[in-house]
């Protein structure tokens, strides 16, 4: 049963898959990187739900941070590199470092930074491996909500209602519920 961070990257530290996809991204040598979001919950709520089999994800959510080159085009030429190493896997490469840019919000100072806004509690989870390939997983909400099927918005996400609307946009495309039937979901409006 998982209960705590370590039981989680004790999770992720047996399954081949996901230790090559952390293996594949390290290979990048980024600043900063992790994969993160759908990555980690599903993983999470496949063992808690019982599944014997894996939820397809549509993307492999890959972000760093570096303010040297904030270019686009950088970022595909990452996905690209990493399609030259699984290509049968659907990467999606973000520099954190412009995203905010993107969403029009203020600059976020670090990937973990850039997590702690993501829309919802139990997918602001990211996995790496540090200089010694231990897994190291940032929560920056913890990870009481994903462990309890929790569904919540960041506080980021919390606070206008234009962000509420994003929020709750995602809850009725995602609809997680669908494939994990113990979520439990917080509607803000």
């Amino acid at each position: 049963m998982l209960k705590t961070e370590n039981d989680i990257i004790q999770l992720v530290k047996e399954d081949k898959w996901m230790m090559d996809i952390l293996y594949s991204a390290q290979s990048l040598n980024l600043p900063d990187w992790w994969v993160c979001a759908g990555f980690v919950r599903s993983k999470i709520w496949d063992t808690l739900h019982g599944f014997t089999e894996r939820t397809p994800i549509p993307d492999i959510d890959v972000i760093y941070y570096d303010e040297r080159n904030v270019e686009e085009t950088e970022e595909k030429r990452l996905e690209d590199n990493l399609r030259g190493i699984q290509p049968n896997v659907p990467w999606s490469v973000k520099n954190e470092a412009r995203m905010h840019v993107r969403n029009d919000i203020p600059p976020y100072t670090s990937s973990v930074d850039a997590m702690s806004k993501f829309p919802e509690t139990a997918t602001a989870l990211g996995l790496k491996l540090d200089e010694n390939n231990n897994v190291v997983l940032a929560a920056p909400w913890g990870v009481q909500d994903v462990l309890h099927f929790e569904v919540k918005p960041t506080p980021f996400f919390a606070e206008t209602k234009e962000r509420a609307a994003v929020y709750e946009g995602r809850l009725t495309r995602k609809n997680w519920k669908a494939i994990w039937n113990k979520v439990k979901v917080s509607h803000l409006l």
